[in-house]
């Protein structure tokens, strides 16, 4: 809350006829007094309520005595814990490079643990050097696979003339974009030297690829697995019966992913996530490395989100597949190839290629997610998870890890890793905070503070930054960076003011992390719709013949193709392979959801202010009807929503109808599913699916265009406007969301808590319903420390209400309880009078920063320091303090608002040697009391601006500080990029600095 007052001892200044007179304003002023009754105890901070951050080993360059002055400075700014990640080194310091995993990186890496320990700190450990799980001991047979087809076509009794053979094309990505001729390298990639300033992204060998089926289909319905009449040269001894022939044939290849962003030591193939065996042998690597070595202060292991479907073409196979769908899905593929590469009927290759998504979901979950939690937990680990962009239901992925992460700017992206945790009673849920929210060097300290509360409503309560490099202390200005922005580094110019962000993180996390989430809905993830999903467009120029000659649709052309029964044996033009078919979907938030009226409701429920979390298939098999309500992960819900589903499983079906007997509300928003998805027993499904159906039976309810089918003790519903359906399944509904507030709401054993924050663009001062009943109603504010009593009322319907004071970009806490609180009340500010400029001579002294120390200056008439004589100033990143005389106002009065105005970016204020606040905006106001006050003052406003202006001289210069290999610092924004697409601030011009003002007082009561 805004604004900031601290006790002062007016009691014994008013009068008692006042007193008596304006009794409720005492009872509000008594607030600031030394006679409080008690105050509201805030729940205790500890490194798990901190924010941490993702911490970058660049080259592993580390030592022991830098390692810890930098810990020594994190724990200062209060930060809670850091996540190991090793990248690509800087150029120049290749003599400090440390080999991942080596004797002496794990030396280090003890030593770091031992500090952390001494200094209160959290560790958590990357498994892997950059990201996806890769590294030079990755051999080809474990390595990322991919799939690729050829077809031929026969005619009866004609031998094929061709070899059976599929040459891999070569490929080389580099994160750069340099070429790089494939020919000078040797296989496998990890026995290439320099691979550091390579930067390899993908590479791809021109090889022949080990042919793993070959399967004949006749026009008149006949399958024939010949895979073994081929021998290995590819020359196939098979003479084609009666009828016209399509031979398909699978060659397995090496996608040729590799680690991005890897440390030395670290580069190579990527795993196949599809194989448990190539997981085991991937972790035993670090089974052999830690032996001998003290792990234990390890808590958790990470891994980032998926990644593997940015390079061309995809990783969609593993060399088990066949098999496993086989046992999976109840029929054989081998069978079933021409709908998998869309080539039967619409509806046949919808089924079999949702059969093939549902397998690959379930291999990346049990082979890979579920084994590599089983590992850590060995090691007395927990793990952490970026679960998206997997081509997985990443939902049921989340489920299965300790603390699910998200990333990104929308919160429903944030919806997936966060509904997972509450659904399945996970304490925490993290995110990758602040990834590029601005060009480099731009952020400020409020950017952050709205990005993380964006977070927080999103359900997050494990903030990690993005992030901080490991930098030698000795390092020269701005040391070492990593290619995303914000920069949280010492050497950011707003690190000295950064503490007062850590602090408000840890005090929101606080209340945060304790109780359970209290949200109503249960939003049902349509995963099955999307995987029934046709193939994504073809994206290679060139397709088989027909295709490509413009004659016909892919379809037709196929068709065509297989009932064509040229005279003699011919293959067809082209092959379809990996950079031309995708077969998966990779699931981030509400991508690929475009147009759905799953996503439509999803926003729906987040504007109009009504709490839910998403839910699959899988996770719904727990949930539990008690008293009405459903129980999962010790959380209560009220309802499943699903939204315009086309397929259900029978088995979800199923279980709906049980929790709708035993007293559930269910609601079906638009049409009713109908179809099972799938191919395998599609028959016996679809049967059971329509009896189930059939004891469904919906009538009009009067009045509403709403429809109901009673079932046991509960009951179904369905309609076309979601907010009667809502409405009749009696969701609570917080209608503070129409004056721009977000929230989130969590249940504790005596009430509720609510974070919210002030979304808009103006300010909330006026009475907010909540939808929980409360006797007694607590406020917090986090960022200046201040908590009470709040004024509360009920409205004639028995709503509670509570009032609020929010300027734009401003949070709080709500803590409601079910009986009474004695404490003091909450320091609710009025405005008194108009605003008083506040005049004089300003003394500006620079006391931190760079290239150089301006000299000092006085000023009658602010603005930013970038205007003032000299060049100095307009290349200086740092600190400068403020101070001007202040004579003690007229009139008595309770307080005075002290408003910055516009202040770039962050400030501190300080009266009479006293800090009073740090403020980083977007507001700038603190109150000060009236008693603390003198005749004669000194106010100090110490102010830290952006690195940018230090940045953009060191580009006018030519400084070289952009040194760094893999990614040598993108920019984020097109004009920001040089020639050679590398980050360029020459052209900037000076960011304005310091305290423009106004500065105002303005009396309060």
């Amino acid at each position: 809350m805004s604004p900031y007052i601290e006790s002062a001892p007016w009691f014994s200044e008013l009068n008692i006829s006042i007193m008596k007179k304006y009794l409720i304003g005492i009872l509000i002023i008594t607030s600031f007094t030394g006679y409080s009754q008690q105050t509201l105890k805030w729940p205790a901070i500890t490194r798990q309520t901190k924010p941490w951050t993702r911490w970058w080993w660049e080259g592993s360059a580390v030592n022991k005595a830098d390692l810890t002055a930098a810990m020594q400075l994190y724990q200062k700014a209060g930060l809670g814990g850091m996540e190991i990640t090793p990248i690509y080194g800087v150029k120049g310091t290749e003599d400090q490079f440390i080999n991942y995993l080596s004797p002496k990186w794990l030396e280090m890496l003890q030593h770091t643990l031992q500090e952390a320990k001494r200094l209160g700190l959290g560790i958590d450990l990357a498994t892997g050097t950059g990201w996806p799980f890769g590294g030079p001991w990755v051999t080809p047979e474990d390595a990322c696979k991919d799939l690729s087809l050829k077809t031929y076509t026969l005619k009866a009794g004609e031998r094929l003339q061709e070899k059976i053979t599929y040459m891999q094309k070569p490929l080389v990505r580099t994160v750069g974009g340099q070429a790089v001729d494939i020919k000078i390298l040797s296989y496998p990639i990890a026995t290439n030297k320099n691979l550091q300033a390579y930067a390899f992204d993908q590479v791809k060998y021109e090889m022949n690829l080990p042919l793993r089926l070959l399967m004949a289909y006749s026009d008149t319905g006949e399958k024939l697995d010949i895979t073994s009449n081929t021998d290995l040269s590819g020359v196939l001894n098979w003479e084609a019966p009666p009828g016209n022939w399509t031979l398909y044939a699978l060659f397995m290849g090496w996608h040729g992913k590799m680690v991005e962003r890897a440390a030395p030591g670290g580069e190579g193939d990527a795993i196949d996530h599809f194989s448990s065996k190539a997981l085991q042998n991937y972790l035993s690597h670090f089974d052999q490395a830690f032996k001998g070595h003290d792990v234990s202060g390890i808590r958790s292991f990470f891994n980032d989100s998926y990644e593997v479907d940015d390079a061309q073409g995809q990783a969609n196979w593993t060399p088990e597949f066949l098999n496993e769908f086989k046992n999976r899905r109840g029929y054989d593929l081998r069978d079933h190839l021409t709908a998998l590469f869309k080539i039967d009927t619409a509806e046949i290759n919808s089924r079999v290629l949702y059969d093939y998504r549902l397998t690959i979901s379930e291999l990346l979950l049990e082979k890979f997610t579920r084994p590599w939690h089983a590992w850590a937990k060995s090691k007395g680990a927990l793990i952490r998870n970026q679960s998206h962009g997997s081509p997985a239901n990443i939902l049921d992925l989340y489920s299965a890890i300790d603390i699910p992460e998200t990333e990104g700017t929308d919160i429903l992206r944030f919806k997936f890793a966060t509904s997972a945790a509450h659904v399945m009673g996970k304490p925490l849920a993290s995110s990758e905070s602040a990834t590029w929210l601005n060009e480099h060097f731009k952020s400020s300290l409020s950017d952050v503070k709205l990005a993380l509360d964006k977070y927080f409503v999103g359900g997050v309560n494990h903030i990690f930054y993005h992030g901080t490099n490991y930098s030698p202390q000795q390092a020269v200005w701005p040391g070492w960076l990593f290619y995303a922005a914000v920069h949280f580094t010492p050497a950011n110019s707003f690190w000295k003011q950064f503490s007062a962000v850590n602090n408000y993180v840890a005090h929101v996390q606080s209340f945060l992390q304790k109780g359970k989430p209290d949200n109503d809905v249960l939003l049902f993830f349509p995963v099955n719709d999307r995987f029934s999903e046709p193939l994504a467009p073809i994206r290679s120029r060139r397709n088989i013949n027909a295709y490509t000659e413009g004659q016909a649709t892919p379809d037709e052309a196929a068709l065509k193709n297989r009932q064509a029964g040229n005279a003699g044996s011919r293959m067809m033009k082209d092959s379809i392979d990996a950079l031309s078919m995708n077969l998966l979907q990779h699931f981030d938030g509400m991508e690929g959801f475009e147009n759905t009226i799953f996503k439509t409701s999803a926003e729906y429920l987040l504007k109009e202010g009504y709490a839910f979390d998403l839910i699959s298939d899988k996770q719904l098999q727990q949930v539990q009807a008690v008293n009405n309500k459903l129980v999962t992960g010790g959380v209560n819900y009220q309802t499943v929503l699903l939204s315009d589903c086309k397929y259900i499983t029978v088995e979800t079906l199923d279980k709906l109808i049980k929790l709708a007997e035993s007293g559930a509300i269910i609601v079906f928003y638009k049409n009713l599913p109908v179809k099972v998805p799938g191919f395998g027993q599609l028959g016996n499904k679809q049967e059971t699916l329509q009896k189930q159906l059939s004891r469904i039976h919906f009538s009009k309810i009067d009045n509403i265009s709403v429809q109901k089918s009673s079932v046991g003790k509960g009951a179904f519903i369905k309609g076309d406007d979601l907010s009667q359906l809502l409405s009749f399944a009696k969701i609570r509904q917080e209608n503070m969301v129409k004056q721009d507030l977000l929230f989130v709401r969590r249940r504790y054993e005596t009430g509720h808590v609510y974070f919210i924050s002030n979304s808009g663009n103006t300010k909330v001062s006026t009475w907010v319903p909540l939808s929980v009943k409360a006797t007694g109603v607590a406020l917090f504010d986090p960022m200046l420390e201040r908590s009470g009593l709040a004024k509360k009322r009920k409205t004639s319907d028995g709503i509670t209400e509570v009032f609020l004071n929010l300027v734009p970009g401003e949070s709080c806490i709500v803590q409601t309880s079910s009986s009474a609180t004695k404490a003091n009340l909450f320091p609710y500010i009025e405005l008194a009078g108009e605003p008083r400029e506040l005049k004089g001579e300003w003394e500006i002294k620079f006391t931190e920063g760079g290239p150089s120390l301006p000299k000092s200056v006085l000023v009658t008439q602010l603005g930013s320091w970038t205007d003032l004589p000299g060049d100095e100033v307009k290349i200086f990143s740092g600190t400068a303090q403020y101070s001007v005389s202040l004579k003690k106002p007229a009139g008595t009065v309770n307080g005075w608002l002290l408003d910055l105005g516009n202040v770039q970016q962050s400030a501190e204020v300080w009266l009479n040697g006293k800090k009073r606040a740090t403020l980083v905006g977007p507001t700038y106001q603190v109150v000060i009391p009236y008693s603390q006050i003198k005749t004669d003052n000194l106010l100090q406003i110490i102010v830290c601006n952006g690195m940018a202006n230090r940045i953009a001289d060191l580009d006018k210069r030519g400084v070289e500080w952009k040194k760094f290999y893999n990614v040598n610092f993108p920019s984020r924004l097109a004009e920001n990029r040089n020639p050679n697409g590398i980050f360029d601030a020459s052209k900037w011009k000076p960011e304005a600095s310091g305290l423009l003002g106004p500065v105002t007082l303005t009396p309060v009561k």
